[in-house]
């Protein structure tokens, strides 16, 4: 990867699909079965309301970072996942009037450069809701670090997903976002 500056705009997440999760592979860690899987979840959730996307393209055209989300839907499986972990927290109103940042990911050689924080408050900023939610891996690290500075608060861990190894936390922020270091 070169460092060219990415620019952050709106993306048709559908025709990049694969780009995409090429991106959440290397950031996340992701083999070729579980890129499959997010494959047809990536665009199952692009046809739910409100649903959008954001990324971050050099000016070679490659996307090295993206966002998704979508107002929160109770229905949702990942609602229906976390809303238990909430209710025993006493938070579970935050499933309601929010917008979900369903995926955040920045290619590693891009981390660092503030694209991150540009995609998650262009998102953000998009929305109607009054917060927005996310789940993030329950471990320090730089994303919950910038997550934190932009108001979340942990809302309910650990939370176990059925197939994910590691537990997670779920976040949540009142709209719109402010840096707060």
């Amino acid at each position: 990867m070169d460092d060219a500056q990415a620019v952050i705009g709106p993306v048709n997440l559908a025709a990049r699909v694969d780009e995409a999760l090429a991106v959440q592979a290397v950031a996340f860690g992701l083999d070729a079965e579980e890129i499959a899987v997010r494959r047809h979840i990536v665009l199952r959730h692009l046809l739910c309301p409100g649903a959008r996307a954001y990324g971050a393209t050099t000016p070679d055209g490659r996307l090295v970072g993206f966002v998704y989300g979508m107002p929160n839907d109770r229905t949702h499986w990942w609602s229906t996942v976390v809303e238990p972990y909430l209710r025993a927290t006493g938070t579970a109103d935050w499933l309601d009037a929010s917008f979900v940042i369903t995926e955040l990911h920045v290619h590693p050689a891009f981390q660092g450069r503030g694209l991150g924080l540009g995609l998650i408050t262009t998102i953000t900023g998009t929305a109607d809701e009054k917060r927005s939610i996310l789940s993030a891996i329950d471990t320090e690290s730089p994303a919950r670090g910038l997550y934190r500075s932009l108001g979340y608060t942990d809302l309910a861990r650990p939370v176990h997903f059925p197939s994910a190894a590691r537990p997670y936390a779920v976040m949540g922020a009142p709209l719109p976002l402010a840096r707060r270091n």
